[in-house]
This record gives C-alpha cells, sequence and structure tokens, in this order.
C-alpha cells in the first residue's frame, strides 16, 4: 500500500514555478519606492518615519498572531510588508504613530489573519484599515500645505493645511494646482498617493515583471476617464475636468496597486475587465454625489465583496477550460497588498 504519511496538503493556488511569493513582493515593494522618495520631497522625512513604522507594526502583528495562534511564522514573505507600504500611503503624514499602529493591527490580524492568512482574506487589508481609521475623520482629512518642515515622532500641532485638487472639483472648480504640479506630486494629500507619476512608474515596473496585468487598472482608469470627460460638473472643460480627476486622489495608487490584488480580484480576464469598470463606476458616483470628496477606497471594498459573484459569471463551465483559466501564469502566485 502507497505511504501517504509524509505527504502534506496544503490549500490552493498550486502553482510550479521558480517565482515565490517574496520575490514578488519585493517587486511590489520596488514598485512602491519611487511614490515614497516623492512623498518625502514633498512631506518631508516623517513620510519615511511613518512608512517604516507601519511597516514595523505590520510585520510585528504578523509574528505576534503566529505565535498567539501557534502557526508558522509567515513574516518572511514579506506580504505584511506591503501592507504597511500601502497602509501609509493611505495616511496623511499629519497622522500620529498611535493610528498608525492602530491601522496595522486591523489590517494584519482582523482583515488577514482571522480570516485565515495571506490568500484567504476576501478585502484588501491596507484599504479596509484605512476605511476603519477613518473612525476619526478629522485626523485622516487634514492635509498639510507641501514643503512644510513637521516634527518627526510627534504629531504636528499647528500646521498650515491645504485643500487637496479632489475637494476643488468635489465643488465644481478645478484645482488650483497646475497639471504637472498634480502629476508629479506637488499637491496635498495622502502619504503616497499625490504623484501619479511615480506610481504609473510603478505599474510599468510591475507590468514588465509579469506581477500584475493590465486588464483591471486599465479598465478602471478608462471608466473614470470616460464619465467625467461625459459629464464635467460646473460647467468645466471636459477634457481639462477628466485630467484632473484621473491625477487626483488614491486613484492611481488604487488602480494599480490594491484593485490589482490576485487574492481579492477575478481571475479571469473578462472578470478582471467588470471588477475594473465595476471599480471605476463606483469611484466617479462616490465622488460626485457622496459627502466625502474621495471614492477609491470604499469602491475597491465594495468590488471586493462582488468577486465570487463575478467569478460565478466569468469562470468557464467546462472542466478543460476551467483548468486552464485557473492555472495562474508564475508571476500570479498569491499577493496581499
Amino acid at each position: 500500500m502507497l505511504d501517504l504519511s509524509n505527504v502534506k496538503v496544503s490549500s490552493s493556488p498550486h502553482i510550479r514555478s521558480d517565482d515565490t511569493t517574496k520575490q514578488i513582493m519585493l517587486d511590489v515593494v520596488i514598485a512602491l519606492m519611487p511614490a515614497l522618495a516623492v512623498s518625502i520631497f514633498v512631506f518631508g522625512w516623517r513620510s519615511l518615519v511613518i512608512t517604516c513604522f507601519s511597516v514595523c507594526c505590520c510585520i510585528f502583528f504578523e509574528w505576534f498572531y503566529g505565535i498567539l495562534a501557534k502557526k508558522p511564522n509567515t513574516t518572511g514573505d514579506m506580504s505584511c510588508v506591503v501592507t504597511g507600504v500601502l497602509l501609509a500611503f493611505n495616511m496623511p503624514v499629519t497622522a500620529p504613530l498611535w493610528m498608525v499602529l492602530v491601522g496595522a493591527g486591523f489590517a494584519i490580524i482582523v482583515v488577514k489573519q482571522l480570516f485565515g492568512g495571506i490568500g484567504k482574506n476576501f478585502m484588501n487589508p491596507a484599504l479596509a484599515a484605512r476605511a476603519f481609521l477613518f473612525s476619526w475623520p478629522v485626523i485622516m482629512t487634514t492635509w498639510v500645505k507641501t514643503r512644510t518642515a513637521l516634527p518627526l515622532f510627534t504629531a504636528p500641532v499647528d500646521v498650515v493645511t491645504s485643500a487637496t485638487p479632489l475637494s476643488y472639483l468635489k465643488n465644481g472648480m478645478l484645482p488650483d494646482a497646475s497639471v504637472a504640479d498634480m502629476a508629479l506630486g506637488m499637491v496635498s494629500g495622502c502619504l503616497g498617493e499625490t504623484s501619479a507619476l511615480a506610481l504609473i512608474a510603478g505599474g510599468l515596473y510591475l507590468l514588465y515583471r509579469r506581477v500584475i496585468s493590465p486588464h483591471i487598472p486599465l479598465a478602471y482608469l478608462g471608466t473614470v476617464a470616460v464619465l467625467t470627460f461625459l459629464f464635467p460638473r460646473g460647467g468645466l472643460d471636459s477634457f481639462d475636468f477628466m485630467v484632473a480627476h484621473l491625477l487626483s486622489g488614491g486613484l492611481m495608487l488604487g488602480a494599480i496597486f490594491m484593485a490589482t490584488d490576485y487574492t481579492t480580484s477575478p481571475l479571469t480576464k473578462k472578470g478582471k475587465v467588470i471588477f475594473g469598470i465595476g471599480c471605476g463606476l463606483l469611484t466617479v458616483f462616490i465622488r460626485y454625489f457622496g459627502s466625502y470628496a474621495e471614492g477609491v477606497s470604499y469602491s475597491i471594498l465594495i468590488m471586493n465583496a462582488f468577486v465570487p459573484l463575478i467569478e460565478r459569471f466569468t469562470i468557464p463551465k467546462n472542466p478543460a477550460e476551467k483548468r486552464k483559466t485557473l492555472k495562474q501564469p508564475a508571476k500570479e502566485a498569491e499577493k496581499n497588498g
């Protein structure tokens, strides 16, 4: 009789490849570095402090939960590092460090580990933590003026605040910043979302490395572009209004780095396109009609919940085609942003 006592059965996906989760996560971290460099230039060294602290907190909570649950240490796969960077990128530079700690704990323990760890969470941990941190809305919507000297480790007080480009668009006005400023990131906003060019550069790197596919970003950005061009607000020029929306807020960060999370997005190409279009529709709807100027985070989280339904109608029913569809390429191992 065949001895199966030493056979270990693990959960899917089962991928034979030289690529590891750690290598993929390292690629994502590398892709995020241009945006981090811009944030340091725009907001000062406190950006680096918040990012490093967020990463350290996420690593700690991942390790600590493993100790409590008596599970293997998974900090080496670097998924918690990616979560830490993305969490920091979704926070204002004025956020106190205790809030970063709370957000990291919520992202890693509640959203990721309690659902089984990497590959099993149904929503993006960093975005879920951002939504949770809006329990403190004043802190999460205080935008400091660019190039302002800030203390490294204590929460800034009496800082000069500045409106974000989205706040102007919300009121039917074009931002007072130029297109170049918005593209380069010389505007107020969250720590890592301001520079569209830096985020696009990171996205191109991920495409080159085949870590992500272009379907979700193009469908997402294309939907936002079409809707804002066809339906500008305040009688503004359609093209200017569209460009301002594409370059403002967390759209590039969300479309490139968070909507493309393998765990919380569809597997098929058709499903990815539907997912991206849904994210775009919801983003514009929230930006136009919601009380909050931004809509990226909640749009992606809402569409995360629809992924099982999308896959129900897009994964082929034929067993042979289904196996072919579910056989991910080498680079499409588990990525948990």
